[in-house]
């Protein structure tokens, strides 16, 4: 069995993401591509992250939390607007996408990428960690895509 993937056309894995995707630019999300869903996947759920903010925010910085991404969809457009997903709290206190922003040197950004055994009745203002504790079980598949961004 081929293990679930997850790429960007915009960056490759441990490269830069490119600024425009960044806060204080143009904040749109990055274009991604999603490959080998594994066959017992009801949903897909993804989550953007910055590991490198526990220092200076004292957490892990959520940036995107989406659930409920049909398992036949094979890439999230740039800018995407989901019709067919729920996109949950980030650490801004926003509903969908919120780039990176590192406040004091260069950041990695880990895209983790989940299949699914059942879709999640969350509401809205979900955030990641509420939405790690409905995955809890429920994981047939995970990947992961990082990317670094200046500060």
């Amino acid at each position: 069995m081929t293990a679930l993937e997850l790429t960007s056309p915009a960056f490759d894995d441990g490269e830069r993401i490119p600024a425009k995707y960044g806060y204080r630019a143009e904040n749109v999300n990055p274009p991604l591509a999603i490959a080998n869903v594994p066959d017992e996947a009801v949903s897909l759920a993804l989550v953007m992250d910055d590991p490198d903010a526990v220092e200076p925010a004292g957490k892990v910085w959520d940036h995107w939390v989406v659930w409920n991404v049909p398992p036949d969809r094979r890439e999230i457009s740039e800018n995407w607007t989901p019709s067919d997903a729920m996109e949950g709290t980030n650490d801004y206190g926003e509903v969908g996408y919120g780039g990176p922003n590192p406040p004091d040197r260069e950041h990695r950004y880990r895209f983790t990428l989940f299949a699914l055994d059942s879709t999640l009745s969350l509401p809205a203002d979900t955030d990641a960690d509420a939405l790690g504790e409905a995955m809890a079980g429920h994981i047939v598949g995970q990947t992961q895509l990082e990317g670094t961004y200046p500060a």
